[in-house]
């Protein structure tokens, strides 16, 4: 009786149990980063892990916010631009690339104060960028049907692979030389070869449409693509192009993202919801539905740092910000 009456004093001195992680939910909004007076769209998230700098495409307001994450403010903001959409950051040498999809011009920025270094006039609507390093090569997605590839250390084109319309989300694959690009408007995903600079497969999208958002999930040799008619994220062999996995998401999506240290995909939409995927196991479900703003469907998961941003556009007399999340096993 008395070891009872000690245990049970013990439990309420030391009050109930602390929530769990799958009580807390996957992902915890760590703080949300006023962007200040801006207006319309936001496009495209990258980041400087080393100084800890999110960059953030502000398309509607022609600007690149420069953000101190660790000060949670804007602490610079780049103007003159033409509908930035795509950024990517370089880490080896300090450089900063903005594709305008206005003009059509592709803008470098180096060092710490990030002085302007160079353009390259490319095709109408350049968008995403995705860097080659072992090649010292970037890719942009431009106009009706073009990836233009830049050698990086001279900032000039030196090659293109044609495509039957223009390139939305694409992925490099670390161990290859594929590209994966998601077309559209030709209702397929375009498999390149980065040494012969051709198409070399076609995977069709069959009664799916409008594939924006794409991630390669490595360990398992996926390639994820979001659709948005109908909101399905559909699971690609990444050698034969074969359909592994259908599973419905959240609306309008524009951003997928592996965390591959706790198996989970996250997906931002602009219905104004995140889903949270776990893809462990033989299939992947949706465990957790999070709650954002309409419209916040570019995102930019940091493994180095281990949060994920949401950029959420001015609304509903809410000001824009960008929402910090962090996984919820993360102190």
């Amino acid at each position: 009786m008395r070891s009872a009456a000690v245990a049970i004093a013990l439990l309420v001195s030391a009050g109930p149990p602390a929530a769990s992680t799958a009580e807390r939910g996957p992902l915890v909004l760590e703080t949300k980063i006023p962007l200040g007076d801006i207006t319309g769209r936001i496009d495209h998230l990258t980041i400087d892990v080393t100084r800890r700098r999110l960059f953030v495409a502000e398309l509607g307001n022609n600007t690149v916010g420069v953000v101190d994450i660790d000060g949670g403010k804007v602490i610079r903001r780049l103007a003159g631009f033409d509908e930035p959409q795509g950024v990517a950051y370089v880490s080896e040498t300090e450089t900063l690339y903005v594709a305008n999809g206005g003009d059509g011009v592709l803008l470098a920025f180096r060092g710490a104060q990030l002085e302007p270094v160079g353009k390259v006039v490319l095709e109408d609507d350049a968008d995403n960028i995705r860097i080659d390093r072992d090649q010292g090569r970037l890719y942009v997605g431009t106009g009706s049907g073009n990836l233009t590839i830049i050698d990086a250390a001279a900032f000039k084109k030196v090659g293109e692979v044609r495509l039957d319309g223009h390139p939305e989300s694409f992925q490099l694959e670390s161990e290859g030389s594929r590209i994966y690009v998601n077309v559209p408007d030709a209702r397929e995903v375009a498999v390149l070869d980065r040494k012969s600079n051709k198409q070399i497969a076609s995977w069709p999208t069959a009664g799916l449409r409008s594939n924006y958002p794409m991630a390669l999930e490595s360990s398992r040799k996926r390639v994820l693509v979001a659709f948005r008619q109908p909101a399905t994220l559909v699971s690609f062999d990444a050698d034969s192009g074969a359909v592994q996995e259908r599973v419905e998401i959240c609306g309008d999506a524009d951003d997928v993202f592996v965390d591959a240290r706790r198996g989970y995909i996250y997906v931002a939409c602009g219905q104004g919801v995140m889903d949270v995927l776990s893809s462990r196991g033989d299939r992947t479900t949706r465990v957790a539905r999070i709650e954002t703003s309409p419209g916040a469907r570019t995102a930019f998961f940091s493994p180095e740092l281990d949060r994920l941003f949401v950029a959420a556009r001015a609304a509903g007399g809410e000001g824009a910000a960008v929402w910090v999340f962090r996984p919820a096993d993360t102190l």
